[in-house]
């Protein structure tokens, strides 16, 4: 570990945790990556927010850009799912 490059102790205010920029999702993006990420396939979000495949496929596309975007890119599942946590968009205790 580079002690030099360790960051002070303000960049981390909540027990350690670094802060990440938040993908600017929109309110049906952050529904849609949260149903996906409780749902065993993307067939049951579809069910579930009464949407088409192709509707699921381009929401989590522009979530997926828009993470990209801010320097947190995340093309799996679970690197959503941790980009989903790391935002407040779910919770452990919900999983």
């Amino acid at each position: 570990m580079d002690i030099a490059n360790t960051p002070e102790p303000s960049e981390y205010p909540n027990c350690g945790m670094p802060r990440f920029t938040p993908a600017p999702l929109s309110a049906r993006e952050r529904e849609v990556l949260r149903t996906w990420l409780l749902s065993e396939t993307k067939q049951q979000v579809t069910l579930e927010l009464f949407i088409t495949m192709g509707t699921v496929n381009t929401h989590l596309g522009r979530t997926r850009t828009k993470y990209a975007a801010v320097g947190r890119a995340a093309i799996t599942k679970s690197a959503l799912l941790a980009r989903a946590l790391q935002d407040g968009i779910i919770g452990l205790d919900e999983l």
